[in-house]
């Protein structure tokens, strides 16, 4: 690096012969500076979720459940869904995640997250790598819990809300262990390493220059 040339002290700049009001002017003249970019909304709208197996990228879908995605963002940034098991996962149907205590009857109510309104939709169906929310006989009982398919149901069509679908890593939601019986719950259940929302993302870091 070349070094740097100080500024003898006492030194005064020459005179330009700008005014002050000059100054001002010009000042009034340039443009004002432009606002920092806001988060991409793609990257904004995508989940990461990190399995054992590797990591699966869910794209959130608002404009169908806008209440339910929030709900999810808000809290795989509160780390609410990290280390959380899928307690019940059922072969050739779904994997069943996001309660705390494993039981199928916890969410975030003890955080202060009330149910949700349920948003059903035909515009769109259960198909493969979609992501579902969980609830109980009550349309509107929807909380933290959420599962994500395995094989179409058109039985789910419209009685559960839809929040996302699976765009990559589908291969690591098929190696979730499965449960045991026709609940499917699972024994020693395997768990959500982290989820997180891909623009809060740090940067990926780049190597120092060898020396």
């Amino acid at each position: 690096m070349p070094p740097t040339r100080e500024a003898p002290a006492e030194e005064t700049p020459a005179d330009t012969g700008t005014t002050e009001a000059g100054a001002t002017e010009a000042q009034a003249a340039a443009p004002p500076a432009a606002a920092p970019p806001g988060p991409d909304p793609k990257l904004e709208n995508t989940l990461i979720l990190e399995l054992k197996d590797g990591a699966v990228t869910i794209e959130l879908l608002p404009e169908l459940a806008p209440k339910h995605v929030e709900r999810i963002k808000t809290l795989a940034r509160a780390g609410f869904y990290d280390g959380t098991p899928f307690h019940r996962v059922i072969e050739g149907f779904m994997a069943q995640g996001g309660d705390p205590t494993g039981t199928g009857t916890g969410g975030a109510r003890d955080a202060g997250y009330d149910d949700l309104p349920a948003e059903f939709t035909n515009k769109v169906r259960f198909a493969r790598g979609t992501c579902g929310m969980a609830r109980t006989a009550a349309p509107h009982s929807a909380n933290s819990q959420f599962f994500i398919m395995f094989a179409p149901a058109p039985s789910l069509d419209g009685q559960y809300t839809i929040w996302g679908r699976v765009v990559a890593g589908m291969e690591s939601v098929d190696k979730i262990k499965r449960g045991t019986g026709g609940n499917g719950v699972v024994q020693g259940p395997d768990r959500l390493v982290k989820a997180r929302i891909a623009a809060d993302a740090p940067p990926p870091a780049t190597e120092a220059p060898a020396s």
